[in-house]
């Protein structure tokens, strides 16, 4: 009998998982739900939902090819179409940055060509556009899907289910008057007024949504000398803009480095599942030793410099970005720049950017292991270092901000500790209450990103209502021997996952529904967010359903998360 499998989202998730079942030798029966009308696109890359002026923060060098790498996709294309996706033919590169439609016409692309040879491999492929996903339920031996498309609500079976419904973005933007609780869909931001406009964060997406408001009220245009400048629209002066963070830094350059990344030679994988395999119940305070190690071999001038011999896990941040938070955001900024395109064209790495770049993945593996105390430790003190290293963003984005600022139309805000925002008090906008000041906003977008969502949050009300989700278990920090009733474990976030990404149950149903939603893998997998995650994702699950279909077992351990190289 055919296997019958459906993948619910078709963005880079569902085509990485839909690439690797197509390889199958075994006939499949394969469905692919999406909401929107054009799928393969996915919500981070779709033209309905971003700004043409929006960047990708993925090289070209860093995509992982399905059938083709982006930069061999680009190059084919006709001149025509290049043009249309705002691409300069001499401009393609492996470290190229594109906007991130160009990603979604790439995706798309690489989703048909999965189709058609899937479907040439002797596989059943159905796409099911503008159907979403009502509700899924777990029988014995099947799992029912219930959809609702344009001919109306239908049940479905299938052997096999993937969650790969990516991001989840709030319905409604706009909750409030001049209050965006998102900055997607981008196109929404363009009916923002010319007025002061409040962005909470200070990462890409919040960079994003000021380029959006910034070119409806004007446009960037380079002057004789070839700098980027921003000069207003007629009627439009009145806008200005201000990104805020608790730090008031701004995110990095893109820096130059080697890849597939260079082995590390003391934080490795192998020395990372060494202390795991130990059973140890302390595990991030060894794992903080091998990052210093690593650290101080990688770049022992950067490491003399912030004093690392003597830093914690809680003392790290505070002197990772004290440099920078002494500094003027701009001026740090205009200066980083200077450096990471002179290493670029150099091909020169910094050693402590790249160290820590590396490290990120390899320690990733212990935190689903950690135990309550070293997880909130992690999340609140460790965690920030890596994101910011990880989280550079294209060389334009920061020629922007800085265009904008000498245009005087941006500034950036340190929040610090406590801040209120309050969107009650005014008829539009909100106001923003820190260190004693007052600030008004005619219009307020949050642009803080994907939050994480725990089990009771899944959108398929059987799966909660019948307990076949639930949160994530934790060790607890300690467990007194003489209490042996005291449970080990807590739940603490996320939604409790097996090594193949399904649910943790009890009850006698069948076990083959796979959640590689990112909303729901963050409390455990902090570093999941991005394309190269995707294609992790859909390699584990595609991997997964081919050894059950074969009759092999499927739960052991799969690795995730360490980088090819």
């Amino acid at each position: 009998m055919t296997i019958k499998i459906a993948i619910i989202g078709s963005g880079p998730t569902g085509i990485y998982t839909l690439h690797g079942l197509v390889a199958s030798p075994r006939p499949l029966d394969i469905t692919v739900f999406e909401s929107e009308a054009d799928p393969g696109k996915g919500t981070p890359y779709h033209p309905d939902i971003n700004d043409q002026a929006m960047l990708a923060n993925i090289a070209s060098i860093e995509l992982p090819p399905i059938y083709e790498t982006l930069v061999t996709w680009l190059r084919r294309q006709p001149d025509a179409e290049l043009e249309r996706m705002n691409v300069t033919r001499s401009a393609i590169a492996e470290r190229a940055f594109y906007p991130r439609i160009v990603l979604g016409e790439f995706f798309q692309d690489q989703f048909r060509q999965c189709v058609i040879e899937g479907r040439k491999a002797g596989h059943v492929i159905e796409i099911k556009a503008l159907h979403r996903v009502d509700d899924i339920d777990l029988h014995a031996s099947d799992i029912a899907v219930k959809a609702t498309g344009p001919d109306g609500e239908k049940q479905y079976a299938f052997d096999h289910v993937v969650m790969a419904t990516g991001h989840d973005w709030p319905e409604t933007t706009e909750t409030r008057p001049g209050y965006f609780m998102s900055p997607w869909p981008a196109p929404v931001l363009k009916t923002i007024p010319p007025g002061r406009v409040g962005i909470l964060g200070t990462s890409l997406s919040a960079i994003d949504a000021l380029i959006s408001v910034a070119t409806a009220h004007g446009a960037f245009y380079l002057d004789a000398a070839g700098s980027l400048e921003y000069f207003p629209s007629p009627g439009s002066e009145a806008f200005t803009a201000a990104l805020m963070s608790r730090k008031g830094v701004l995110p990095e350059a893109d820096f130059y480095c080697p890849y597939p990344y260079l082995p590390l030679s003391i934080c490795t994988p192998e020395a990372v599942d060494a202390l795991v395999a130990s059973g140890r119940g302390d595990l991030l305070d060894p794992i903080f030793d091998l990052f210093r190690a690593e650290l101080l071999a990688a770049d022992p001038a950067y490491a003399g410099r912030i004093g690392l011999g003597m830093l914690t896990v809680e003392t790290l941040a505070p002197a990772y970005f004290a440099d920078r938070e002494a500094a003027d955001a701009f001026v740090w900024a205009a200066a980083n720049l200077a450096e990471a395109e002179k290493n670029e064209l150099e091909q020169r790495t910094i050693g402590w950017r790249y160290a820590i770049l590396r490290m990120h993945e390899v320690i990733a593996r212990a935190v689903p292991h950690f135990n309550e105390d070293d997880l909130k430790r992690f999340h609140k003190h460790f965690k920030t270092v890596f994101i910011d290293d990880y989280a550079t963003v294209p060389h334009q984005s920061i020629r922007r901000l800085l265009a904008l600022r000498r245009a005087g139309k941006l500034e950036v805000l340190r929040l610090g500790r406590d801040s209120d925002i309050d969107n009650e008090s005014v008829a539009r906008g909100a106001v923003v209450i820190f260190d004693g000041r007052k600030e008004v906003f005619d219009s307020f977008i949050d642009a803080t990103g994907q939050h994480t969502l725990s089990a009771r949050d899944i959108p398929f009300p059987s799966l909660v209502n019948r307990g076949f989700v639930r949160k994530a278990t934790t060790p607890v920090s300690s467990v007194l021997i003489d209490m042996p009733d005291e449970p080990a474990t807590v739940r603490t976030g996320g939604v409790d996952l097996d090594d193949a990404f399904r649910p943790k149950f009890e009850a006698p149903v069948t076990r083959r529904l796979y959640c590689v939603s990112i909303a729901f893998l963050l409390h455990k997998l902090p570093f999941i967010q991005g394309i190269t995650s995707a294609h992790e994702l859909g390699g584990v699950v595609s991997s997964a359903i081919l050894r059950d279909i074969g009759g092999e077992r499927s739960d052991g351990i799969i690795e995730f998360g360490v980088n090819a190289a």
